[in-house]
């Protein structure tokens, strides 16, 4: 298990890429190979267009975003449009772990496994159950 990061300044675009790096190599190999050309993306917000197509009251409301075609509807024969992409924003993630106290190596890998999930095919709902599942030991 990792030491817990500790800042004694808000983490910046680089701090919080570490940690998403640093909770990527935690991902077992054989699904860490299906992430390869998945590229991770720290932005400070969701930009204007995402808040819009999502219809986010706030650019806080977003902590991170899989924006590509999920591996299950890829096709050999298809011409890849654009890179697959896992966006993790700082400044909601440093929000919201100030409001709840976690710890912010948590935070990044939880949201960051979020979003590979959507990579994998796995709807938001399909995510919930799976994490219900994982919190509960019957």
């Amino acid at each position: 298990m990792t030491t817990p990061a500790r800042f004694t300044t808000p983490p910046s675009l680089a701090d919080l890429d570490a940690l998403a790096q640093g909770a990527l190599e935690t991902i077992p190999v054989p699904l860490r190979r299906m992430t390869e050309g998945l590229a991770i993306r720290i932005e400070e917000f969701p930009d204007e267009d995402v808040c819009v197509e999502m219809e986010l009251e706030s650019p806080y409301d977003l902590l991170g975003l899989y924006q590509g075609v999920a591996l299950p509807f890829k096709s050999v024969n298809d011409a890849p449009d654009d890179v697959d992409r896992v966006f993790l924003y700082r400044a909601p993630i440093l929000d919201y772990w100030c409001e709840t106290g976690e710890d912010l190596t948590h935070i990044v890998r939880h949201v960051l496994i979020h979003e590979i999930g959507h990579h994998f095919g796995f709807s938001d709902d399909d995510m919930e159950g799976i994490e219900a599942a994982a919190d509960d030991p019957f």
